[in-house]
């Protein structure tokens, strides 16, 4: 099936979308695919972020133990692959890991934001995970010896015990409530950062879906768009996708494993890079 994905999309102008899939092999769980880890609570809603002071000491307590190690992930060799690739209109990421950032990939569409940026909610100031990350150590001292698992969103499942007296840092510039630049459960993408995805797709003469279920309708709204364009759909996932009956192409793969030899054969000889 790799020989017919080849064949869909050579001397065509890509448009990627990408999902938590991409990272598994570098060492990020997933959240659905075959080897995500067991949820013991459901994802954190958006609402209950901005009205519940113990979901926000929860949501920090399990992002402290969890960001050093989420921060100093590194690229595989999907990512590597898809910087190289000339023919990409843009890569639509829902992952906020900044994987395609790290790789040195043009034109990336963060879907959710990005994990690394901190904003508050009052005066919109940012600051830098890593700059939070000091303030929550220098706080809760205690909770570095707490014993985690991590999860795909960059946190650690923590049992609710631990989180009681957790001091969760306010904005320092004017006391406000801090949250990752992420979107939640519940919440909506930003338009003005859609408005970017959908010029990345109206570009593109294909629409390649890589490592995602498209169970979010996020994501899986940029499948439809294509199939209202009649644009070819491609698919590289392990599992069932959402997409699987509009799909021109399905490859059953783990991105990082053959994602670049075919990308590797698209560029050999291709003239999509010399295309406008």
């Amino acid at each position: 099936m790799a020989d017919a994905l080849i064949r869909l999309l050579r001397d065509r102008r890509v448009c990627v979308l990408t999902g938590a899939g991409i990272s598994t092999e570098s060492g990020i769980p997933d959240y659905r695919g075959p080897m995500a880890p067991p949820r013991k609570r459901p994802p954190l809603q958006h609402r209950d972020f901005l009205t519940d002071p113990s979901t926000r000491a929860r949501y920090w307590a399990r992002s402290l133990l969890g960001w050093p190690r989420f921060r100093d992930f590194a690229p595989n060799a999907a990512h590597d692959a898809l910087a190289r690739w000339n023919a990409v209109t843009g890569v639509i990421t829902q992952n906020v890991d900044r994987l395609h950032h790290k790789a040195g990939q043009s034109n990336v569409l963060e879907l959710h934001g990005a994990l690394a940026d901190v904003t508050c909610l009052t005066c919109t100031a940012h600051m830098h995970r890593d700059e939070l990350q000091l303030l929550l150590e220098r706080n809760n001292p205690h909770a570095l010896d707490w014993k985690h698992t991590l999860l795909a969103d960059g946190d650690a499942e923590l049992p609710d015990s631990v989180v009681d007296g957790f001091h969760v840092p306010s904005c320092l510039q004017c006391g406000g409530v801090l949250k990752p630049d992420v979107v939640f459960f519940g919440d909506s993408v930003p338009p003005a950062r859609l408005d970017v995805a959908w010029r990345h797709l109206e570009e593109a003469e294909a629409l390649f879906v890589i490592g995602t279920s498209l169970t979010v309708f996020s994501g899986y709204r940029f499948v439809l768009r294509a199939k209202e364009r009649r644009l070819p759909i491609a698919v590289m996932n392990v599992g069932p996708t959402r997409a699987d009956a509009d799909a021109t192409v399905k490859v059953e793969a783990w991105a990082a494993q053959e994602l670049p030899r075919v990308v590797a054969q698209l560029s050999s000889g291709s003239s999509s890079s010399s295309r406008s």
